[in-house]
């Protein structure tokens, strides 16, 4: 046999490969078991951006884990950091309703498939977006876009909805089974419940949590966070503003406050050597993180009057704030509570 003749019996026996977008949650799931129900082998990748909230109790890092050893596939983790945070900033395609940029966050994500999938020789992405589903991404305009700029079109298969979708060129070339793939659209679950009950899966996950820049009080903080940072925001910028109440002392000057002992410590953990740490001496409250361009003496005072506000400490006498900054100097603040009406207007 020539070498021709070679290339073409090894090309017969080379498997249909995918690389799936896996989230963790059910849609996803169910397209990755809809390809290995085709004898397709599937390698995952899970994006992590610093806005993930799959709230499943330990991490969405712990959960994609577990989906990924339930379905039998390697898992490959990618973090976008500096990169997303730049994007966000100024998506090219705008926001959803919050502070969201569904566009160019999924486009980044196929940029990473393809490149997963170009580097173990894979045939196509599957994910498990159905048609609809997300008003501002999931709708054949967005798709169509998010392919294009991608140069993924034709690459990606949508299994779940699939068969309200053009066929994929691994379809075309007879590596994909048509009449094994979905029909689903719309916001229902009830199709990929259905599908869950086919495949035995007695406690199938939620969707996949949820973005935080949907949220509408996130997206103010991001939002406020933004105009008035210098330049790209840090990880531990955008760490903070998950935990706490937070309040805009100034055009410089931001103030965390812990709602709880838990936050409390997170916010320690999130000290840096330019913030101060404000802690009331002689009441129980919450721990505060004053993080300022510019040492302010009369932000820091106020700031210490927020604290009390929320401290078990009298309302109508001065109290002791300690404050301590980034050499451990400490200094006390004598002062007395803020007003409700005043702490209102300086709250994100």
């Amino acid at each position: 046999m020539g070498d021709e003749g070679q290339q073409e019996g090894l090309d017969k026996d080379k498997k249909t490969k995918a690389v799936a977008l896996l989230s963790g949650g059910l849609d996803s799931s169910l397209a990755v078991r809809m390809m290995l129900d085709q004898g397709i082998d599937v390698e995952a990748i899970a994006i992590k951006t610093p806005f993930c909230d799959f709230d499943c109790g330990k991490g969405c890092g712990h959960r994609v884990k577990q989906v990924s050893v339930d379905l039998g596939i390697p898992l490959k983790t990618v973090y976008f950091g500096a990169e997303y945070l730049k994007m966000l900033m100024k998506p090219k395609h705008g926001y959803g309703s919050g502070m969201n940029p569904c566009i160019d966050c999924r486009a980044m994500m196929y940029r990473e498939a393809k490149k997963h999938m170009e580097n173990t020789g894979a045939d196509f992405i599957v994910t498990g977006e159905v048609l609809f589903q997300r008003p501002m991404s999931q709708n054949r305009r967005a798709l169509h876009i998010i392919e294009e700029e991608t140069g993924t079109a034709g690459k990606v298969l949508r299994p779940l909805s699939a068969k309200h979708l053009p066929p994929i060129e691994a379809e075309k070339n007879n590596l994909i089974k048509r009449e094994m793939l979905g029909d689903i659209k719309g916001r229902s679950r009830k199709g990929q419940l259905s599908l869950a009950r086919h495949y035995s899966m007695e406690d199938p996950p939620n969707a996949a949590g949820g973005c935080l820049l949907t949220d509408p009080a996130f997206s103010k903080r991001i939002k406020d966070t933004f105009e008035h940072a210098d330049g790209i925001p840090s990880i531990n910028d955008v760490e903070l503003l998950k935990f706490g109440r937070h309040f805009r002392m100034s055009r410089d000057a931001k103030l965390i406050v812990g709602r709880n002992m838990d936050e409390n410590e997170k916010i320690k953990s999130m000290f840096l050597s330019g913030d101060i740490l404000l802690e009331a001496k002689n009441y129980v409250g919450p721990t505060c993180l004053l993080r300022s361009r510019a040492y302010d003496e009369s932000v820091v005072r106020a700031s210490a009057g927020i604290l009390l506000r929320y401290a078990d400490s009298p309302k109508d006498a001065k109290c002791i704030v300690m404050a301590t900054n980034g050499n451990n100097d400490m200094i006390e603040i004598h002062t007395e509570s803020a007003q409700d009406e005043a702490i209102a207007k300086l709250r994100i």
